[in-house]
């Protein structure tokens, strides 16, 4: 990896009482690049991604961004401080709400507007507004959902709803975006789709970390891997070194995920 990088992780360990999840894991990510994160279940991958984006803290060693520590306590702290957002295993929508104030609710950080200006909404507010559900309805067209601004969000099939996810994410304007098994369930068609929709994001000068099982697609718009085994880095390099890797291998080893 060439220049400084966005993220970096240093010696960074999680310990659960006597469970090492996170072992001393170091890598790095340059900017506007697509880097995967992959391992067999159990290896650490979320609890990584739990503690870049904030949910969790480190045992021992330390997250830079932009070569600044990541020190905020929540997940909102992370992502107002640094400009880190992410989506989750298990869909985590608001089945109520339309997908368009799905969306609205992930640009929340990004507003100025507080309790006044929403009862009496000055003219600056009124502008904020509709500036902010125009971009709602970009990030939407982006992500293929154009059409769909007025469903309830638990109407949508589940794709749908995924991609939904991250066009919240999208919404909250990060600098580095963490897709944790975005294409969990996803038929191949679909996982082609988000392979293209990752590249079109990777575009706004986004840097991407993802998470997932699905060799293809990691293969395919990936830069850079990060192999994880019990909670270790036990490889990383650009995916063809990674394939042919003797200890990623061993730890894939009867699966057939990386053929």
């Amino acid at each position: 990896m060439s220049g400084a990088p966005l993220l970096e992780l240093r010696e960074v360990s999680r310990r659960f009482g006597g469970l090492v999840a996170v072992d001393r894991v170091s890598f790095g990510m340059p900017p506007g690049g697509i880097t995967g994160l992959i391992g067999p279940n159990g290896a650490g991958k979320t609890t990584v991604f739990n503690l870049i984006s904030g949910l969790d803290q480190p045992s021992a060693g330390e997250i830079r961004f932009d070569d600044k520590p990541v020190r905020a306590r929540s997940a909102a702290g992370v992502a107002a401080a640094h400009g880190i957002a992410r989506t989750f295993q298990n869909v985590r929508l608001f089945g109520q709400m339309s997908v368009l104030d799905n969306v609205l609710a992930g640009q929340y950080l990004q507003t100025r507007a507080g309790l006044f200006a929403s009862i009496f909404k000055p003219a600056w507010a009124r502008r904020e507004e509709r500036a902010t559900r125009e971009r709602g309805r970009e990030l939407l067209g982006l992500v293929g959902l154009g059409d769909r601004s007025e469903v309830l969000a638990r109407n949508l099939p589940y794709g749908e709803q995924r991609r939904l996810e991250i066009a919240r994410a999208l919404a909250m304007q990060p600098r580095l975006l963490l897709l944790d098994e975005p294409a969990a369930g996803f038929t191949e068609a679909e996982t082609e789709a988000l392979g293209e929709l990752i590249g079109r994001i990777r575009t706004l000068g986004i840097t991407v970390l993802l998470i997932e099982h699905k060799m293809g697609l990691i293969m395919n718009v990936c830069e850079r891997i990060v192999v994880l085994n019990f909670g270790a880095v036990i490889a990383q390099g650009e995916p063809d070194e990674i394939q042919q890797h003797p200890a990623v291998i061993e730890a894939y080893l009867g699966r057939g995920d990386l053929a």
